[in-house]
């Protein structure tokens, strides 16, 4: 359930006992982003990115200030991923109704905020709406690789590039209410002003399907393997171990309109950025879906919309 990115100078510009081991798994969840994070900048690396990074009514995007407001994106993720979808969590997930792991204390988490929701009793109180998370490569490194490549076979992509930076996008989800462009619109801004802040130059992650029969997902599996998948130095795999073949149905029996159709508006909106598709897919037991890796070089971005999250986008900032 998750997206991930690349980049060059060529871009567009606790409460709870250690001791403890079941609660001690969640100790290093509770130190996780921005200031709080144990990890000094390397060499070239930008400042980390503050403020408000777009506003649109009473919606606010912008990165996660501290182990808060993690929580608050962890709790986001565990409603839409294990109660409304069909994720298995474990014991500590069910326990504090949280979806967490090891990843999230190297990853800047872009939330989108509601400040006009109302509380329990009628107050005013603001809401995290939305979430992404957001993983680099020189995060990547020190912990010991992405999340994808539990997946996919990124080394030979990622030796392809060597001068390159990379992100990757994860863990995506949105509150059912808030489900609309608005919201699309504001995590777009956010993640566009991190692309340069960062200069980033590639994205790539997880995309996935709700379910974990590859045949019935045939037609717009096969789409994406005939008409979008990436080649070439974009080029990558799932894990020979964890691949299921894409190409379910042979290119001319592939209604490209009808498998539009049947496609996850995640993996739809990529598509029309202009986003590829690794070779073969993963099915995740835990989450119930099956996965496709998503690979986008920010050069690849159509035109538009890289005008309109860079130049016009702009006027959503606060």
């Amino acid at each position: 359930m998750v997206l991930h990115v690349s980049g060059s100078s060529n871009a567009q510009q606790a409460r709870f006992p250690a001791a403890n081991p079941l609660l001690s798994r969640l100790v290093p969840m509770m130190i996780t982003g921005g200031a709080m994070r144990r990890y000094g900048l390397e060499a070239g690396e930008s400042e980390p990115l503050s403020g408000t990074l777009g506003r649109l009514g009473s919606l606010e995007v912008r990165l996660a200030r501290g182990p808060r407001e993690i929580w608050r994106a962890q709790r986001l993720r565990y409603r839409v991923f294990y109660q409304e979808m069909s994720a298995k969590p474990d014991v500590v997930a069910r326990m504090f109704r949280r979806d967490a792991d090891r990843f999230d204390k190297a990853c800047d988490h872009l939330l989108v905020i509601d400040h006009a929701a109302k509380g329990r009793f009628g107050n005013v109180k603001p809401k995290v709406v939305g979430t992404y998370r957001l993983m680099r490569q020189s995060a990547a490194n020190r912990i010991g690789g992405f999340y994808t490549q539990s997946e996919f076979d990124l080394v030979p992509l990622l030796a392809r590039h060597p001068g390159q930076r990379f992100l990757e996008l994860g863990r995506s989800c949105v509150l059912k209410p808030y489900r609309n462009k608005r919201t699309v619109e504001l995590l777009w801004s956010g993640i566009w002003a991190y692309l340069e802040h960062h200069r980033i130059d590639a994205m790539f992650g997880c995309a996935s399907f709700d379910g974990t029969d590859p045949d019935a997902l045939a037609l717009p599996l096969s789409f994406l393997h005939h008409q979008a998948r990436s080649q070439g130095e974009w080029s990558a795999q799932a894990h020979p171990e964890h691949y299921v073949g894409m190409d379910r149905l042979p290119a001319e029996m592939v209604d490209a309109k009808l498998a539009l159709r049947q496609m996850p508006p995640l993996i739809k909106g990529y598509l029309r950025l202009g986003a590829r598709f690794g070779t073969g897919a993963v099915i995740d037991r835990q989450f119930g879906t099956t996965d496709v890796l998503v690979v986008l070089p920010v050069s690849a971005i159509d035109k538009r919309y890289a005008e309109y999250y860079g130049g016009d986008g702009a006027r959503h900032a606060a």
